[in-house]
């Protein structure tokens, strides 16, 4: 009692003592989630020029790219592909809000009318764009889809963006241009032309040994150049790649299973509580329905020439008779039984044409005819080909729904075993030159003319049952022992050290940049990326990452922040411009001489010539390009020699022997043109990355992809 009577006497105090370390733990939970603004940062994908780009609008548009791209085009190509654009929409938008450009209607008109050119749907007979026809879409998306309209108006505003932009970029084109003295220089330059001799003494007549560079030397190029080794910020990484693989007893095993699968089968059926026998594949009648039960690869009911066969085993698969089954055989990462089904003499290639007669509800919008009208239609066609009353090609031009070979008539050119739809592939193979009949498939009927073909040689149809060749649980769990005893190991005795004692071989990458996808050797492994790049990780991290071949086990050896390069990093880009500039001091020094004669005599070397330089096309014969040289000579008068030279391969020493200036124009305009015009094609470009050099842009997408 004495205990709760002290507690009530010091309420006030203990209430203001529990809310002091409420506070304190609030706070230490914004200090370590980044601040008070640390909701915002999750949510704000960028910041450009203070406008921030949220990054549920950004994932939005990720999506939307990602389902138009499809899944050949990884999660970061896709980011990448939206964060141009997007940086680029923010950009040029503020330049024009500052600008105070507008769009008139008359201009989005424009852009649109260029979008929907091409779009037949809104095309006239002439093939020119039909605006009533784009307002009778507009008011029947309006009338009928409200949701298709919607997505229409958002396509009609981002058009007058686009015009924006257009207006724009055609302001900062029309300020660009080239003067008539501008358009005489591009002249002089293509046409103005010198003959030369020279001597060339290479920069490998000098040893290494004698032009060493120092790290010093290497941090003041930098210094002296910093635009050119202004790095992001990168992680070094080395990691030990442990690829899951069948083990020789796996690759036992599944040829065991295959080998079974030959001979009839004894099993135990629970209905009849008797023993059935069940086919092999050698007794098996349908072949095809053996093969997709038992085949990792699906049975494919084609005829092939030998040259399509496995190379290692064709000659073997080849002369099997009818009935013959060879294997079980090693192929590309399977085990498999091969059985000849069917041997055939066909040509290997055949020239057709067809016209696609499709009907109402096929992959061809705008049709009515029914399937019975398609048919009667398709046989009324081949009735008027064998008649040779119209030609074939206007026939397709009329009648083909097929928008990919209607222009040419219906020309397929020449088709190969493998190229088209079986039951179309079958026809034009087992007839003969100049057959014509009908052929149904999934996109209609077709009527078929064939024109073309090459002598007839054996193929073959096989049935294979193929069993990938995959490492069993067994191995898979030995595997990940393994993998989880070098990460352990590694942390406590260090990771080259046990990678060595192990016999693994040990991979380093460096510079790694945030938004990297690819490690060298294992292709994209972006999780690897963002864990280097996490604010924990620490130099000498170990982890362990999952690959859908195996695993990978990394260790971080190195954090580099944003600036200039280090002297060790710059060293492959500068050391061989230092060692040539020391180089060319020491040949400079060396030279002697009153002639070009006497120079190459004292050089060990000999006089060159080279005919009709100029400065557009810097070239020596014999050397390369080389536009140091021809620019410092080119002002000389002939006869003149030249000081020695730095160029790109020597030191050159050049005597002008003659120059061969271009008669005057009347007018330089036509090449002033040129000039502008190649100014202008490169004016947009160049203004968005003026604009973008100077954006301070926040960029947080490693943080979230």
């Amino acid at each position: 009692m004495a205990v709760l009577n002290k507690i009530r006497q010091r309420s006030v105090f203990l209430i203001v003592i529990i809310a002091l370390a409420l506070f304190a733990f609030v706070l230490a939970d914004v200090i370590r989630n980044g601040g008070l603004t640390s909701q915002k940062s999750q949510n704000v994908i960028a910041t450009v020029n203070g406008e921030e780009i949220e990054r549920e609008e950004f994932a939005r548009q990720v999506e939307s790219l990602q389902r138009n791209m499809g899944p050949n085009a990884s999660t970061t190509q896709v980011v990448n592909r939206v964060w141009d654009q997007k940086l680029r929409e923010v950009i040029i938008k503020e330049q024009l809000e500052e600008l105070g450009v507008r769009a008139e209607e008359a201009h989005i008109k424009q852009v649109l009318r260029s979008q929907m050119a091409n779009n037949p749907n809104f095309t006239n007979e002439a093939g020119m764009f039909d605006e009533n026809k784009l307002k009778e879409y507009i008011a029947s998306l309006k009338a009928n889809s409200p949701q298709a309209y919607q997505q229409w108006v958002s396509y009609e505003n981002s058009l007058e963006e686009t015009a924006r932009q257009n207006i724009y970029m055609n302001m900062v084109s029309a300020g660009v241009g080239a003067t008539l003295k501008e358009g005489e220089q591009a002249y002089r330059m293509q046409n103005d032309n010198i003959d030369l001799k020279f001597v060339q003494i290479p920069y490998s007549s000098v040893a290494d040994s004698q032009a060493e560079i120092s790290k010093d030397e290497i941090r003041a190029y930098v210094k002296e150049h910093p635009a050119k080794f202004e790095t992001e910020e990168a992680r070094n990484i080395q990691y030990v790649y442990f690829e899951e693989t069948a083990s020789t007893k796996d690759k036992e095993e599944s040829k065991t299973a295959i080998t079974s699968m030959k001979d009839n089968r004894i099993e135990y059926n629970a209905a009849t509580s008797s023993n059935d026998t069940l086919p092999g594949f050698d007794a098996t009648e349908d072949i095809e329905e053996f093969v997709n039960t038992n085949s990792d690869i699906p049975y494919d009911n084609r005829f092939v020439f030998k040259n399509q066969l496995p190379k290692k085993f064709a000659d073997d698969i080849f002369s099997l008779q009818e009935g013959e089954t060879f294997g079980p055989y090693e192929d590309n990462g399977y085990w498999k039984l091969t059985k000849m089904v069917e041997t055939k003499q066909i040509p290997d290639s055949v020239k057709a044409s067809h016209i696609l007669v499709s009907y109402k509800g096929n992959q061809f919008p705008g049709l009515t005819r029914t399937k019975e009208e398609a048919k009667a239609l398709a046989d009324s066609l081949v009735g008027v080909v064998k008649a040779g009353n119209t030609d074939f090609a206007e026939l397709a031009t009329e009648f083909s729904a097929d928008p990919s070979n209607q222009e040419n008539g219906g020309d397929l050119g020449w088709i190969q075993p493998g190229m088209m739809i079986p039951d179309f592939e079958d026809f034009v193979f087992e007839s003969n030159e100049g057959e014509v009949g009908v052929v149904e498939t999934d996109l209609g009927f077709h009527v078929v003319s064939v024109e073309e073909q090459t002598d007839r040689e054996k193929a073959v149809k096989v049935a294979t049952i193929a069993r990938e060749i995959e490492a069993s649980e067994r191995t898979r769990n030995n595997l990940f022992n393994e993998v989880t005893k070098f990460e352990i190991a590694s942390g406590k005795e260090g990771f080259n050290e046990k990678a060595k004692a192990s016999g693994y071989d040990v991979r380093t990458v460096k510079d790694i940049k945030a938004l990297d996808e690819n490690i060298p050797g294992v292709g994209a492994q972006r999780r690897v990326v963002q864990w280097a790049f996490e604010e924990d990780a620490k130099v000498g991290d170990i982890k362990r990452f999952e690959t859908p071949n195996g695993y990978i086990v990394a260790q971080l050896t190195a954090k580099k922040d944003a600036g200039l390069m280090s002297a060790e990093d710059a060293s492959s880009v500068v050391i061989p411009i230092l060692t040539k500039q020391k180089k060319a001091e020491i040949i400079k020094e060396k030279i002697s001489g009153n002639s070009l004669e006497e120079i190459a005599q004292n050089n060990n070397t000999s006089v060159k010539t080279a005919d009709a330089v100029n400065l557009n096309s810097p070239t020596l014969a014999g050397a390369g390009s080389e536009p140091e040289v021809v620019g410092a000579v080119f002002g000389l008068e002939k006869g003149q020699m030249s000081k020695p030279v730095a160029g790109e391969k020597g030191v050159y020493v050049v005597e002008v022997v003659n120059k061969n200036e271009a008669p005057a124009m009347e007018t330089y305009k036509g090449f002033a043109d040129q000039e502008t015009m190649r100014r202008r094609r490169a004016a947009a470009a160049r203004a968005y990355q003026a604009l973008k050099s100077k954006a301070e842009i926040e960029d947080n997408r490693a943080k979230f992809y």
